[in-house]
């Protein structure tokens, strides 16, 4: 089993930073793949970013060139740096662990606003 636990999320206007973390417990050595998903009101829920271990990361459309994702193999977090954020990314931030293509852990979330 892997626990994951999300931090950073908050309030920010238009422009404005935020770094999210999540910090992973357990069993990690079986989860090569780690992701960032999130969830705005009815909306379905949306991979913003992944990196597997030693890996390129994968960015969706929507963020690319704002977001970072990055991972500390030591400490066992995964962070997700968010530049420039827009008030459509405003949503419940997830991280997700697994292998394989396949995420089999989630975290109980983060909640991002964004104010115009």
């Amino acid at each position: 089993q892997v626990q994951l636990v999300e931090s950073g999320g908050g309030s920010v206007q238009a422009r404005g930073s935020l770094r999210l973390s999540c910090a992973a417990s357990g069993n990690t050595a079986s989860t090569s793949l780690m992701g960032w998903f999130r969830q705005a009101p009815g909306k379905e829920r949306e991979e913003v970013a992944h990196i597997y271990t030693g890996r390129i990361p994968y960015y969706a459309g929507s963020i690319k060139g704002r977001f970072t994702i990055s991972q500390d193999n030591a400490k066992n977090t995964v962070d997700l740096q968010m530049n420039s954020l827009r008030p459509e990314d405003t949503a419940m931030y997830y991280c997700a662990a697994g292998s394989l293509g396949k995420y089999n852990y989630w975290g109980r979330g983060t909640q991002v606003t964004v104010s115009s």
